[in-house]
């Protein structure tokens, strides 16, 4: 198995370091021909709109679609920005997943937080009983899903902070700033 990892701007070193600890095989990606031969991609937390502008920039936007039809792909904070159909403004986006999703919907970096959610199927898919600790920086919401996509982690109002479409992940928050690999470890059984 092999993962790429988006490496335009962003947390995407963390990303490599998480998949290590797992003895997963990684790549950093940066051109089209980087997502030859890989099982799944990543595209870490970061800024959206950067990131979608240098995509396009190295002609990867249209090749990660293809990518996206046909392989996994986990979006982190701006990387579930970037997967989404709807962000209500004029930004650079993969289109794969039915969501809509909110930028900043927090507020300002110094509105940032951490909580623990309770995610059955992580639970469930890593065996791990232990709720998750989730890092929000500057953060967006999953304002609303599409058929096909479940919610996978709410907060205790309701907002909408994970969700799986077939083998699409959408995270809000950071998993690759913490040293808990369980959404990692879920993302892999994802991936063929």
């Amino acid at each position: 198995m092999k993962i790429g990892v988006l490496a335009l701007q962003g947390s995407f070193a963390e990303h490599l370091v998480a998949l290590k600890k797992l003895t997963v095989d990684t790549t950093e990606v940066r051109l089209p021909e980087h997502l030859d031969g890989l099982d799944g991609l990543i595209i870490p937390g970061g800024e959206s709109t950067t990131m979608g502008k240098l995509a396009v920039a190295y002609n990867l936007l249209d090749a990660m679609k293809t990518f996206g039809q046909r392989r996994p792909i986990w979006g982190t904070c701006a990387g579930a920005i970037l997967l989404s159909k709807n962000v209500s403004r004029d930004q650079p986006l993969l289109g794969l997943m039915d969501i809509k999703v909110r930028r900043n919907a927090f507020g300002r970096q110094v509105d940032s937080f951490e909580i623990d959610l309770d995610i059955p199927e992580l639970k469930q898919a890593t065996g791990a009983q232990e709720d998750y600790h989730a890092v929000f920086i500057r953060a967006p919401i999953i304002e609303s899903v599409g058929e096909g996509v479940k919610i996978l982690a709410s907060l205790p109002d309701g907002r909408i902070v994970a969700a799986r479409q077939g083998r699409l992940l959408a995270t809000s928050f950071h998993p690759e700033l913490t040293n808990d690999t369980r959404f990692h470890e879920y993302f892999l059984t994802l991936v063929d």
